[in-house]
């Protein structure tokens, strides 16, 4: 009988106790007197988003059929137990055991987004665990980095170990392995491992590097501090998809998740190259799993989970060479099953339209377009390979389809904008609400006024795209940018079928720091936390004048990060790790976005060089 490490007395004063209790349906349960490691993997925000993640349930059951490795979840506390805990000195504890994350082999954080990084401090400092890793004791565990945020550590470097780079199926039996024979043998010491682990392909260790500045605060050297060491950190990639693992039987939380559904990779990487997407840069190249494989996790994944749907993952599944094939299958087992399918990530044209008529109540639903620019010289200059035209076109089927709502997602800030660029993001608004009245004319047939909602996110140049030479906007020009569209939107004549909304401006200038920072910014990310910035993801607790008050006190300007302009041979505080796709390619797309303006074409009309195809599979080498 495990102990639980809150009682009932403080699980009746939070607000949903289910997420603190574990025990879920499928989560994995060992006895602890038998395994030779206990991993802590921690998702740093709250349950329900967590528990969304595919990557934390990927890993969750690669580790856990290890008998040797424990791996139990742990979820950033909600603000009013975390206030609990502060205050009666209760540790942070892990689900499946509710054991002290103090007692662990290793603390796991995944880095899914810039915003969640005071929730790291949080989860260290409820643990007892020091903030720096040159401060940490023998006994405490190695704190461990990962995920997409990862591909740019520098700014949380001094709050980790060691970090992972790619793709977690690929290393992390090696690093097990290392640390588990250096404990049975009595060679363990914390820096010898940490020396040890940094000789793995993927593992980089920020201690074991030395960074040094110019006196204008750019990056003058970044080296190893000893002999042996990797100058380049190579980015992990796992290329067999069919036999990597995969979460066969998910925990099924007790708490609604953000996706409540079962999830499906189809295929990973992206064939599209949109200039400002990171993603699509650091997972290349693009990799698919085979319809006989797709087909027998859906079924087993049915049976294990009791979920009423069903999701393709991927970064743009229209782009799954298989899809026609796989739906034809998804449709009829589904239907037999009273399953719903939903099918993000499609690009709208005739066929993905066809397909969403046959899975879902389309005139309930909104429609989502992405077209990131209103301009077709804006969708050049980013790569994103969508005409006016196709989107017209799109949106022309979608209404006789049955759909009258439409979501249209913009950016505003890119690269080269100009208030021409702004203001045709409501014009296409406007020309998609016109083409309703045209393509049904008939106020019967039609059954009320279409729905066009904008919204438009503020650009943040990420490490890895062709756009991290690009410099952002102060908060107070992504403002006055969403003003023009407003304005512009109010002179439409069918603006009362347009409605309008815009992302936070200074979440955005942060994003845009941490993204883009150096080892400096660790220390306003500590002064914030100590000052109570935490949950900064959330807009309800997000407070801008703490961290203010935080680059002030430690004498650090933001705007070095996000509005000075980066010659193409400054040494990025990045550049030290190889994602595969070469700062060559990455320099050309610039020069076209910026220059030429030209249009890269995808990756299977034709190969542009961007150096993934030394990892030999994925559409790199299809049909070749």
């Amino acid at each position: 009988m495990r102990n639980s490490a809150l009682t009932d007395e403080i699980l009746m004063q939070v607000e949903q106790p289910a997420r603190y209790i574990g025990n879920e349906i499928n989560s994995t349960m060992k006895d602890k007197s038998k395994i030779d490691l206990r991993f802590a993997f921690c998702f740093p925000d709250v349950y329900e988003v967590g528990m969304s993640h595919l990557g934390i349930k990927i890993l969750y059951e690669m580790f856990n059929k290890r008998s040797d490795v424990w791996c139990e979840r742990v979820f950033s506390p909600w603000p009013d137990l975390a206030s609990i805990m502060k205050e009666r000195g209760i540790p942070l504890f892990a689900l499946e055991s509710q054991d002290p994350i103090s007692e662990f082999d290793f603390l796991g954080i995944t880095l899914q987004y810039e915003m969640c990084y005071t929730n790291i401090l949080q989860a260290l400092d409820l643990s007892g665990i020091p903030f720096h890793s040159t401060d940490r004791r023998e006994e405490d565990p190695i704190v461990v980095g990962g995920g997409p945020c990862a591909y740019n550590p520098e700014p949380v470097a001094e709050f980790f170990d060691l970090f992972y780079i790619g793709e977690g199926e690929k290393q992390y039996d090696r690093l097990f392995d290392l640390y588990i024979s250096m404990k049975k043998d009595g060679s363990y010491s914390r820096r010898e491992f940490l020396r040890k682990a940094a000789a793995i392909p993927g593992i980089y260790v920020p201690c074991l590097y030395h960074v040094s500045y110019s006196e204008d605060g750019t990056i003058e050297d970044f080296s190893p501090t000893e002999d042996g060491l990797p100058e380049k950190i190579m980015r992990q990639v796992e290329m067999d998809m069919d036999h990597a693992p995969y979460p066969m039987k998910p925990v099924i939380p007790y708490v609604r998740s953000t996706q409540d559904r079962v999830v499906l990779e189809v295929m990973r990487g992206c064939i599209r190259g949109c200039r400002f997407c990171q993603a699509g840069m650091v997972y290349r190249p693009c990799r698919q799993k085979s319809l006989d494989v797709l087909k027998k996790y859906a079924v087993e994944l049915f049976r294990n989970t009791g979920y009423d749907e069903i999701s393709l993952s991927s970064l743009s599944t229209s782009d799954f060479e298989e899809l026609p094939e796989f739906l034809d299958f998804l449709i009829e087992e589904c239907d037999r099953r009273r399953i719903n399918i939903t099918l993000p990530s499609l690009r709208i044209d005739a066929f993905s339209l066809d397909v969403m008529s046959k899975v879902q109540d389309v005139r309930k639903s909104s429609l989502t377009f992405a077209p990131e620019a209103g301009s077709q010289r804006m969708r050049d200059v980013i790569n994103k390979g969508l005409t006016t035209e196709e989107i017209m076109k799109g949106a022309s089927d979608a209404f006789l389809g049955g759909w009258k709502k439409v979501k249209l997602y913009f950016m505003l800030g890119l690269p080269t904008e100009t208030e021409d660029d702004m203001r045709q993001i409501p014009d296409l608004a406007q020309e998609i609400a016109h083409l309703y009245y045209e393509t049904l004319p008939d106020k019967a047939t039609r059954g009320g006024r279409c729905q066009i909602t904008i919204s438009t996110s503020f650009f943040v140049p990420k490490p890895f795209t062709p756009f991290q030479w690009a410099t952002m906007c102060p908060a107070e020009e992504y403002l006055r940018r969403a003003r023009i569209v407003n304005h512009r939107m109010k002179e439409e004549p069918n603006h009362k079928c347009l409605s309008y909304q815009w992302h936070e401006a200074k979440t955005t200038v942060l994003e845009g720091v941490f993204a883009r920072g150096d080892r400096k910014i660790s220390r306003v990310i500590e002064y914030a936390y100590r000052h109570g910035a935490c949950f900064d993801a959330w807009n309800e607790f997000f407070r801008p004048e703490i961290w203010d008050m935080a680059f002030t006190a430690c004498g650090v300007d933001p705007d070095f990060y996000t509005l000075r302009k980066r010659e193409l041979d400054e040494i990025l505080p990045w550049d030290f790790i190889d994602t595969g796709v070469s700062r060559r390619f990455l320099e050309n797309e610039w020069k076209k976005a910026t220059g030429e303006m030209t249009v890269t074409p995808n990756c299977r009309k034709s190969c542009s060089g961007c150096g993934c195809t030394r990892f030999g599979s994925g559409v790199c080498v299809a049909g070749k």
